[in-house]
């Protein structure tokens, strides 16, 4: 099985060894076909092989023929242009499908529900106030100056690069509030200075905002830290179908999820783990979107990939998360 890590693509050079130099030259894409096919690369259509190289690149797509491949560069016996194709494609709609999902879930969870509690507590502008987080928050050094005094740096980056009319209407009508209220706020946010805000809320808030997804505390916060992970990842077009996660998310305990271990407990290092938790929240804040469906018909247009791969047991349609 292929698995690289976040880390995989890195080299390091033994000490004292010679320095390495990069000697390899850019190819056009004629010469980038026809090495593929020199290496043993099954092509039905030159041509065609020409075009696709020319709208998805070299580079990335040799991410989809590695586990092809075998010592001396060669592929091995039977590789064929088109399948890598399908892995590519599959893998563009698996983005696409997850990014919809994950934005159902920052939109419930964080933008909606974190904001309403938050508010209701300390009001509009209690964002504003240290005391209203966990007091480590406030530390010089905290978790690598990550802190309050940050955060409230970063939403004012996100309020002023923010182009949103209610934005300027707020700064016309309001000349005396220097701060958005946080329901404001909260829409211009990053996921990820959402995930800060609140994995640094007292424990009590979050207790809260996690019964209300079904989950405990550092389930949900192991569960936004690694959406923040995958949510970057489709954005930017990454590799997502069979990768090893570097964030992984915590599977919920069977004493409090018995859904989650049965008929198996899954294992959290592949995306099967995220497609299981988007399934879970799905079915909690957003029933209607007929996510399930969709994705059941990705699957059932590549009855060829290897699911194993990608972190599915074997009897994961006897879950209960996809009854």
């Amino acid at each position: 099985m292929w698995r690289v890590s976040f880390i995989s693509n890195l080299r390091f050079r033994p000490l004292n060894s010679s320095p390495m130099h990069y000697d390899k030259p850019a190819l056009s894409f004629e010469q980038q076909a026809q090495r593929l096919i020199d290496r043993g690369m099954i092509v039905e259509d030159r041509t065609l092989l020409i075009q696709r190289l020319g709208a998805v690149s070299y580079y990335r797509l040799s991410a989809y023929w590695f586990i092809f491949k075998q010592p001396g560069e060669r592929f091995a016996p039977g590789t064929n242009f088109e399948q890598i194709w399908r892995y590519y494609t599959f893998d563009r709609r698996l983005r696409v499908l997850v990014l919809d999902a994950i934005e159902w879930v920052e939109v419930a969870i964080l933008r909606t529900r974190l904001v309403e509690q938050f508010t209701l507590l300390h009001g509009p502008f209690g964002y504003r106030d240290p005391a209203n987080f966990k007091p480590e928050f406030s530390r010089p050094g905290y978790r690598g100056d990550i802190g309050h005094d940050k955060l409230m740096h970063e939403i004012e980056d996100s309020v002023d690069r923010s182009r949103e009319v209610f934005v300027e209407h707020f700064r016309t009508k309001y000349t005396s509030e220097p701060h958005l209220p946080l329901w404001m706020v909260g829409e211009v946010m990053s996921f990820g200075a959402l995930f800060t805000f609140y994995r640094n809320m007292h424990r009590t808030e979050q207790q809260t905002l996690a019964q209300g997804c079904g989950v405990r505390p550092p389930v949900l916060e192991s569960w936004l830290h690694t959406l923040n992970f995958i949510r970057n990842a489709c954005a930017h077009h990454s590799r997502l179908w069979n990768r090893e996660l570097p964030i992984r998310p915590l599977i919920p305990h069977a004493r409090n999820n018995p859904e989650w271990h049965q008929p198996s407990t899954p294992d959290n290092d592949r995306i099967y783990a995220v497609l299981m938790l988007l399934r879970f929240l799905l079915k909690r804040f957003a029933p209607e979107s007929h996510w399930q469906r969709r994705f059941e018909t990705l699957l059932s247009d590549y009855p060829e990939m290897p699911l194993g791969m990608m972190g599915f047991p074997p009897d994961w349609r006897e879950s209960p998360i996809w009854s």
